[in-house]
């Protein structure tokens, strides 16, 4: 058995598979992933690693285990999940994960051959752990893999108030230890017990919160924009795609600074030389069929933009969120003895969601000296609603017309 101190849960215990399994390449290479990608750019602090927060995950999983009293081989493979949860993620967390999956069909939590195989595969089996049923409850499948992956899952639990340590932003503190406590299945969903449905409301507003102030903060958004440009462009020359995924941050700097192609994008993220915003625009300015676009129409649009503003193609970025969602409504709580789901049973889902619409934008990102005349040419190009009003707020929070804003 080892003690680790941890930034936000103090000692942790670590013992079992999961002392084994933490030695792992597989599992040290997490030291090289940055929990939160580019946010750093934006909150200094947030330099936490997707190892310290897969101990935070074990450490939750094992106290939601001792109150549901799940013990035996069960419990085993719940704490190795645990454990292993984030170790299919690629260099720069989420970042990147759309651009390696359109060339691998894999996202972070398809591990079955990552865990079947190397000191991880030999390491469960020397327990009696099959390396497929682990694989599942990474993935989320079964009455067990709700803990590991799902509305009520420790995952979010650890991240949300890990997260708001390190930035700084409190909005995503919430109370884990009773989240944990009020953990029970009912026809083998996991709910929330009876008189939690503020404490399931407080995941909710927290993760809330945390999206336009942390998570899709501008500024980030515009460095993983540009990050997932840089990776695009190597994948087309110099690495593929399957190499790129097993990379921690470090190999993934190295090689867009190594490479000619990516070079100057390197150099921008290295220096926070950072593109600026051309366009800022609201869900209801945008048509539909731009939200919807795929990556071929989205590399198209930003073709035509470059074109009609006479820059390079490089000089332009379309950078298209999807539509609002709010999984989080999902989350089952007991009330008066009935199974319900949050977004039934509390008033609050509804402003939460309009509060996401308010908060959409479409970005159009651009060096600064040629903003203006790329700005014009998306509003032009992309067919957007504004006329004279505005695209953006200005860094004061005043809003600005599209001349005032590019200025």
């Amino acid at each position: 058995m080892k003690h680790i101190k941890d930034s936000v849960h103090d000692h942790i215990r670590v013992d079992g598979i999961a002392r084994d399994l933490l030695d792992t390449p597989a599992v040290q290479r997490l030291r090289g992933i940055r929990q939160l990608g580019t946010v750093s750019v934006v909150y200094p602090s947030a330099n936490h690693t997707r190892f310290e927060h897969s101990l935070g995950v074990y450490h939750l999983a094992c106290s939601a285990l001792d109150h549901l009293g799940v013990e035996g081989i069960q419990a085993e493979r719940i704490r190795a999940a645990a454990i292993l949860h984030d170790v299919g993620h690629g260099p720069f967390s989420h970042n990147l994960e759309e651009l390696t999956y359109r060339r691998t069909g894999r996202y972070h939590d398809d591990v079955h051959k990552l865990l079947a195989s190397g000191q991880v595969g030999e390491v469960l089996r020397e327990h009696d752990l099959d390396p497929d049923a682990v694989a599942d409850l990474v993935a989320g499948e079964g009455r067990f893999g709700q803990l590991v992956s799902g509305e009520l899952d420790v995952d979010r639990m650890d991240y949300l108030v890990r997260d708001a340590h390190h930035t700084g932003v409190p909005y995503g503190t919430i109370d884990h230890g009773r989240l944990v406590r009020e953990l029970t299945f009912v026809d083998g969903e996991l709910v929330l017990a009876e008189g939690n449905v503020q404490t399931a409301e407080s995941l909710l507003v927290a993760r809330a919160l945390m999206n336009p102030t942390v998570y899709n903060h501008s500024v980030a958004r515009i460095s993983k924009a540009m990050l997932r440009r840089a990776s695009e462009q190597l994948l087309e020359t110099d690495v593929d795609a399957a190499t790129l995924q097993r990379m921690d941050d470090h190999d993934l700097i190295v090689a867009l600074r190594s490479s000619d192609r990516t070079s100057e994008f390197s150099r921008r993220l290295d220096e926070r030389d950072l593109y600026k915003r051309a366009v800022w625009a609201e869900i209801d300015d945008v048509p539909g069929g731009i939200i919807e676009a795929d990556h071929d129409a989205v590399r198209t649009f930003e073709r035509e933009i470059a074109s009609e503003a006479a820059v390079d193609e490089a000089a332009v970025i379309l950078d298209v969120p999807d539509r609002p969602s709010m999984t989080e409504s999902t989350s089952r709580v007991l009330v008066n003895g009935e199974m319900r789901r949050l977004g039934h049973q509390s008033p609050l889902v509804d402003a939460l969601r309009a509060a996401q619409y308010s908060q959409w934008r479409l970005g159009v990102y651009s060096p600064a000296d040629v903003r203006k005349r790329v700005g014009q040419a998306a509003v032009s190009v992309l067919g957007l609603e504004i006329d004279g009003p505005l695209v953006s707020e200005t860094r004061d929070g005043l809003y600005a017309t599209l001349d005032q804003f590019l200025e």
